[in-house]
């Protein structure tokens, strides 16, 4: 299929799902089909896309009935505390790349990661966007390890830039996930054979429409500089999060992502007794793993597009719709398939 042509098909996507979601809302809370799409953060029409940003009230944290399992029974993770982490990025309303939101956002992230004493790099960078040039920011987490390999944790922090749009699920539970992992993985700094560096991106969200040069503007940035530098040849695998918080998660194989690495983290979430969350039907997505794949890093995407397009880039991806007992069990696989790569490496 044609550039052209791919393009097509993606408007009309988009156009479909944001058509079954105004029906849905029109009737009153009604279900609505919602048609399937390719692509992880796939925008609406420009004219949305540049609507203002306006902050939006948020549920309580009471509001989520969904309660985590006990922190010792998810090898340490622990889903309250992960929860928490994203009903504070939900409250600081819409925080889309460049606006007053993120730098809230940034600052929090920044500020938990020096509570959990976490080395971290900021990487501030410019780019070229369909709006003009953008500031952005990638926070790199790393505990170091006793060899030179590197394990990589990724998540984004940013929203689409959408009035009244918090990101509870895109965005926001990856990055409550991530920061409880950070918590459980700083200081264990130095203990195991590789590094685990954990990035927290901005710019995976498309500024107007997804294409290849408007979306993941901090993961194409990060394995730039990682290439630069050297370290790109260190990593030994990548681990993105993205979209895992929802309540009746299932996560699919993603089929772009590296085959033997999805078989690694599926296999022990089975052996975990979590087979009906990470589910054995494909899907394919592009999202913030691409830029590693491109360069030939073994990549895994754990995403559920499918359980949430109802919501999906609406006002309506709002906290009551993140579970915190499936944050805990995606973060028990994550810290689980880390020690297995941890493993290989002895």
């Amino acid at each position: 299929m044609s550039g052209g042509e791919r393009e097509k098909v993606r408007w009309m996507l988009a156009f479909a799902a944001a058509l079954a979601v105004a029906i849905a809302l029109t009737a009153c809370g009604g279900s609505g089909a919602a048609t399937p799409a390719t692509n992880a953060a796939a925008s609406g029409s420009p004219a949305a896309a540049s609507a203002p940003a306006t902050a939006a009230s948020t549920p309580s944290v009471s509001a989520n009935t969904d309660e985590a399992l006990p922190a010792s029974q998810t090898g340490g993770f622990d889903g309250a505390r992960a929860f928490q982490d994203v009903a504070k990025l939900v409250s600081f309303g819409p925080h889309p790349s460049g606006s007053d939101g993120i730098h809230q956002a940034q600052q929090y992230i920044e500020g938990e990661l020096k509570s959990y004493g976490c080395v971290f790099d900021e990487d501030n960078f410019h780019t070229p966007t369909p709006i003009g040039d953008m500031a952005m920011k990638n926070i790199v987490a790393k505990a170091p390890g006793t060899g030179s390999g590197i394990i990589l944790l990724l998540t984004h922090y940013d929203t689409k830039r959408l009035a009244n749009f918090v990101g509870a699920e895109d965005g926001g539970s990856s990055t409550g996930l991530m920061l409880e992992t950070a918590r459980l993985l700083c200081p264990l700094q130095g203990q195991d054979p590789n590094a685990v560096w954990i990035a927290f991106l901005d710019g995976e969200e498309a500024m107007v429409y997804w294409t290849d040069t408007d979306s993941v503007y901090g993961s194409r940035e990060l394995a730039a500089r990682m290439a630069l530098s050297g370290d790109l040849k260190r990593v030994k695998a990548v681990i993105l999060a993205d979209m895992i918080g929802q309540k009746e998660l299932k996560i699919p194989k993603e089929t772009n992502s590296t085959k033997w690495l999805t078989e690694l983290v599926w296999s022990t979430a089975a052996r975990l007794g979590y087979g009906n969350i990470f589910v054995s039907r494909d899907m394919a997505i592009e999202d913030d793993h691409q830029p590693f794949l491109k360069r030939g890093v073994a990549s895994v995407d754990l995403i559920d597009f499918d359980g949430f397009q109802a919501y999906w880039h609406t006002p309506q991806d709002t906290l009551d719709k993140v579970s915190a007992r499936n944050l805990g069990i995606v973060g028990h696989v994550v810290l689980a398939s880390v020690a297995e790569l941890q493993k290989k490496s002895h």
